[in-house]
C-alpha cells in the first residue's frame, strides 16, 4: 500500500511541474514594451506638427 501511494504521489508531483521550464524574461519585456512607448511618444512629439498640416491639406482637398 506504501509503494502504490508514493507512486500516486510521485505522478501527481510530475503532472503538476510545467512542460516548459522556462518561463520567459519578465523585466525584459516590460523594459522593450516602454522603451517602444516611448519611442512612439517623442516621434509623435516631433512629427505632429508635421502631421497636422498634412491633415488640415487633406481636409481642405475634400471640401466642395
Amino acid at each position: 500500500m506504501a509503494g502504490w501511494c508514493y507512486r500516486l504521489v510521485r505522478q501527481v508531483r510530475a503532472s503538476a511541474r510545467p512542460l516548459d521550464r522556462e518561463r520567459g524574461d519578465v523585466p525584459g519585456w516590460v523594459m522593450i514594451t516602454l522603451m517602444s512607448a516611448i519611442l512612439v511618444a517623442g516621434l509623435l512629439f516631433i512629427a505632429e506638427p508635421a502631421l497636422e498640416q498634412l491633415f488640415r491639406t487633406a481636409m481642405e482637398q475634400v471640401k466642395p
